[in-house]
Parts: C-alpha cells; sequence; structure tokens
C-alpha cells in the first residue's frame, strides 16, 4: 500500500523526533518569543479546527498577508494539513494587482498581520471572495475590516487534537503569484507531493545541505516562493528556526545571527550587501557560527561571494529559481573538480547560477528548438522540468500552452549557457539581456562587474534603444556614502574585464535604486524612468561588433 506524501508527514516527524526544539521569532517590538515544534503542533491543531468551524471546505484558500513570525509558520500547516490551501499573499504588489491576486485566488478568509491591516483595508471593498478577516494578533487594533476575529480569539477552546484527513498528494496545498512585472501576476498552485519531496532534496549535501543540527533564519519572505521552501525543510529534518517578523534591517539580522547561533540563512542579494557595511562598522557583532548564506532572486557580484569568504568565513551559495520551481532550481555548489581549482577560479563558479540540484533536469534551447553546445559561451533559453515545477498556471490556459514543452518542461524566459563541466550561468532575463547590433550583452555580467567597484553600493543596467544598434547599456549606480564617483572611473573599471562595444553608453547616478515587491532591482520602472533614444556616433565611437 503506497503512503501518499502530504505535508502533514514533514510536520509529524519532527513533533516526533524533536518536540523540544525551539521555534524563535523576533517580535516588531523587539521582545522575543519562544516556543517549541511540540507546543506548535497543538495551536495548528487548533488551527485547523477553527478552520472547520469558519465552514471552510476541502481546496478551499485562506490569504495570509504576513511577515515571517510563528503564527505565519503555524499557517504553512494548519490550512494543508487539514486539506485546504494556503494562498501566501505578497503585499508589496500594486494595490490592483494585490487585489487580482486574491480573487483570482477566491481566497474565503485573508489572515493579516496588524502593521499590514492597511493595504487590506484600502482594498477591502474588491474582495468580494473574502467572507472573515483575522488579525494575527491577540486582540484586534481599531479597522474598518469586517466580520474580524483575532487569531488568538480564532484558536480559543479549539481541541489541540486533531484527525488530519486522508489527503491525495497531488492535491494543492497551496498558492503563490509571481510578481507580475509583464503583466498581471500569475498564480502558481503547489502539490503536497512537489514540497515533500522539495523538502528532501533541500536537506541533500549538494543542495542546501539543511540538517537537524542547523539553526535556519529564514530572511526571505515566507510570501515569496514557500519562503524559498526553508520553513517546510528545517520542518523536515527538525532544526531549530529563527524568524525575524519585521526585523529585517542590517544590524537585527545580524544581532539575531550572534545572539541564537544561526547556521543556515538565505536572502536576496542586497540583505548581504547592506549587512556587510553594517559588520564593517560594527566588528563586534560576530556572525562566525554561519556555516553558509544561499542567496537567491538576483545574481551576487563575486565581490559580494569574496568579502563573505574572506572577511566573515560564511559561504555564499548563488541559487536559481522561480516561483514556478517551488522554488529551487540550481544552486552553485563546488563539485569536486571544480573544489580543485585555484580559488580565483573557483570563484568564477560559484559566481554562476550553478549545478542542478538533485532532481531538476535543465536544458538551454536556441531560437531553432535545438540544445546549444555545453561551452559555456552559447546561450539559449533556460528549460527545466522537475517532480516539483509547477505543470501549469491557475486560470491561465493560454499562458500553460505557451509555458511549457509537449515534453513537460517550463519555458523559464531566462537566457543561460552551460559548461563543459555541468554549470549554468543564467545571463540575463529574456526581456532584460540587451541585444545590440544582432549580439547578446549580459545586464547581469555587468552589474556584478559595477558592484565589486569599491565605491558603488549598488547598480543595475538596462536596454536603451539606440538608432543604429537598436538597444545599448546604460549603468545606473548608487554611490556609497562619500565617494566621488565619475562615469569614466567606471568606465575604465569595467574595461579592465569587458570588450568596448559591452561598455554602456551612458552612465546614471541615482540615490537608491527602486525594488520590486521580491527585492529584486525594478528594471521596469528604470526602463520608464530613462525612457530615451541614444542617437547614432560617427564610426569611430560606434561599438565595434
Amino acid at each position: 500500500m503506497g503512503v501518499e506524501l502530504t505535508l502533514d508527514k514533514i510536520l509529524e516527524r519532527a513533533v516526533d523526533l524533536f518536540p523540544d526544539r525551539e521555534l524563535v521569532t523576533k517580535l516588531p517590538d523587539g521582545s522575543t518569543h519562544r516556543y517549541t515544534y511540540a507546543d506548535a503542533y497543538g495551536r495548528i491543531n487548533q488551527l485547523a479546527g477553527a478552520l472547520d468551524d469558519l465552514g471552510l471546505e476541502a481546496g478551499d484558500r485562506v490569504g495570509v498577508v504576513a511577515t515571517n513570525h510563528y503564527r505565519h509558520f503555524e499557517l504553512y500547516f494548519g490550512p494543508a494539513c487539514s486539506g485546504r490551501s494556503i494562498h501566501m499573499c505578497n503585499m508589496r504588489l500594486p494595490d490592483h494587482h494585490f487585489v487580482h491576486t486574491v480573487e483570482d485566488a477566491e481566497d474565503r478568509v485573508i489572515f493579516v498581520d496588524p502593521e499590514l491591516i492597511e493595504k487590506v483595508e484600502a482594498n477591502a471593498d474588491d474582495l468580494e471572495t473574502v467572507e472573515q478577516y483575522v488579525v494575527l494578533d491577540d486582540e484586534v487594533p481599531e479597522t474598518s475590516l469586517e466580520p474580524v476575529t483575532d487569531y488568538e480569539s480564532l484558536l480559543s477552546g479549539q481541541s489541540t487534537e486533531y484527525e488530519w484527513p486522508d489527503i491525495d498528494e497531488d492535491a494543492e496545498y497551496g498558492m503563490c503569484h509571481t510578481s507580475g512585472t509583464t503583466g498581471l501576476p500569475k498564480g502558481v498552485p503547489y502539490s503536497h507531493r512537489a514540497m515533500y519531496l522539495h523538502s528532501i532534496m533541500c536537506g541533500h549535501t549538494d543542495a542546501n545541505g539543511i540538517g537537524e543540527d542547523d539553526v535556519v533564519l529564514p530572511v526571505v519572505p515566507m510570501f515569496h516562493a514557500n519562503g524559498w521552501g526553508t520553513p517546510y525543510a528545517a520542518t523536515f529534518v527538525g532544526a531549530k528556526q529563527v524568524f525575524p517578523s519585521v526585523q529585517t534591517d542590517p544590524e537585527s539580522i545580524a544581532r539575531l545571527i550572534d545572539e541564537e547561533d544561526v547556521t543556515f540563512s538565505a536572502a536576496v542579494p542586497t540583505i548581504w550587501l547592506e549587512m556587510a557595511e553594517f559588520l564593517d562598522e560594527n566588528p563586534e557583532v560576530d556572525i562566525s557560527n554561519i556555516d553558509r548564506l544561499t542567496v537567491g532572486g538576483s545574481a551576487p557580484p563575486e565581490s559580494l561571494i569574496r568579502t563573505y569568504d574572506e572577511k566573515y568565513d560564511a559561504p555564499i551559495i548563488q541559487g536559481w529559481g522561480m516561483t514556478e520551481t517551488s522554488p529551487l532550481g540550481t544552486l552553485s555548489t563546488l563539485r569536486t573538480e571544480v573544489a580543485d581549482l585555484p580559488k580565483d577560479e573557483q570563484y568564477e563558479y560559484r559566481a554562476k547560477a550553478g549545478l542542478p540540484v538533485p532532481g531538476m533536469q535543465t536544458r538551454i534551447i536556441d531560437d531553432d528548438g535545438e540544445a546549444v553546445p555545453a561551452d559555456g559561451e552559447t546561450m539559449g533559453e533556460l528549460q527545466v522540468r522537475s517532480p516539483w515545477v509547477t505543470d501549469h498556471y491557475h486560470n491561465r490556459p493560454e499562458e500553460n500552452e505557451q509555458a511549457f514543452t509537449e515534453d513537460g518542461y517550463l519555458r523559464t524566459g531566462d537566457i543561460a549557457t552551460r559548461d563543459e563541466v555541468g554549470y549554468v550561468d543564467v545571463v540575463d532575463r529574456d526581456k532584460d539581456v540587451i541585444k545590440s547590433g544582432g549580439e547578446w550583452i549580459s545586464s547581469v555580467q555587468l552589474e556584478n562587474e559595477l558592484m565589486a567597484h569599491e565605491d558603488v553600493s549598488e547598480a543595475t543596467v538596462i536596454a536603451v534603444e539606440h538608432e543604429r544598434w537598436q538597444e545599448r547599456p546604460m549603468a545606473i549606480a548608487v554611490p556609497r556614502d562619500g565617494a566621488e564617483l565619475t562615469a569614466d572611473d567606471l568606465e575604465a573599471h569595467l574595461g579592465e574585464t569587458f570588450p568596448s562595444w559591452w561598455l554602456p553608453d551612458v552612465y546614471e547616478f541615482i540615490d537608491e535604486i527602486p525594488k520590486t515587491s521580491t527585492g529584486k532591482f525594478d528594471k521596469k520602472t528604470l526602463r520608464d524612468q530613462f525612457d530615451v533614444v541614444l542617437e547614432a556616433e560617427d564610426d569611430e565611437s560606434a561599438p565595434q561588433q
């Protein structure tokens, strides 16, 4: 008789083997909440009973508008284990996108942090499917939401025991929406089986290697692609978990790592860039217990990887993934042949997206539908498939037809290369790669080199229209405080690495690069801001391609 691969088994293993392991939350007021997997299990059972009383049926979705904390952790399991589905809502989306995601998911209940209640209030009139609001606190603040209750009152009086129903492993346990940078966000449903297998993979030594002896700090928001799967993977192995709630500034994260002996954490590069500056100014804060940091969302510059290696002995492992891949797809772990190379050559590999994690199949396809050679240079579209890559978008039949191949691969829209030892290098998004005079220029590679300049705090590169070359690069940089930075400085710096025709035609300096709802550089906003057409130069100054 087969065993269904469902999330209740992940949770029950933690409670059975590691009931006293801690789940720690740094609360918004600066205090710390501590309890155990056993404590959490009783409350998750109470939550399941409360969802019964609210009339939620199998397959119904509940929306969660929350930061990373212990109540959100309970919502990761309560709806899913009782046969419903958690819709992890991105509160950073524009209002009309936020409304679309809730209506698209048909959320019947919305759970919301008190600190985020204004977002829901501002859009409540348009949330036609929502029947109940629950504030994630022990009281209800002054609010226009109705009907509304607080989370602790909802759980009060419910039994701490609950009989989990039999659930098909292919049933949906959760949904996230893409960030919608090129249109309305698309709903990505996840099955129990997908996350169960993704969680096993995260413990593999050729992946994140999360084990029961780790202390795990998921900085990446839990509303973003399952918190990169980290809370589920850590629960599966019974690891201690530390949740920062709203305390995600560099000082708070550094001190949490120090105080709670964190060994593993995951976040976008901007978190670690900012924390490196804080650590430089506050050497008394000790993060030496960190064993590894996973970075995703965008590629970290090689200079950042070197900084954490050399100053803090905290190796950065770059990862690539998407909302559609649950999300982990590749990691820049070092295979034996690479680990034996000189350090400088190792860094070149560690700055790539990396090797496909166990269970992930990848291929890179050119415009003619053929696989490109594994030479580390020839570019094509990265396509992927695995047991945890979604096989459809919710309510998007036309896009399903375009996004998935007949043999089950997802067309990612990422432009990549693959080298002779299997390392994938994602050089750009299809919409971000710069097509200049028939040749491709990687904005990612230019960005990484710009951020390696000692006087650059942040940098990005976008394509701008050109009369002769169709598109040319524009560099946009944020100087470090007190630095006197010029376009000539950056031109000379890039010229040491790239051919002249790759070098940006324009350099702009701004105070801060805008970010998307998931913490990435917002190139769409920058393209709108710097909407220019560059004139053709004479032959001597034109890029030679």
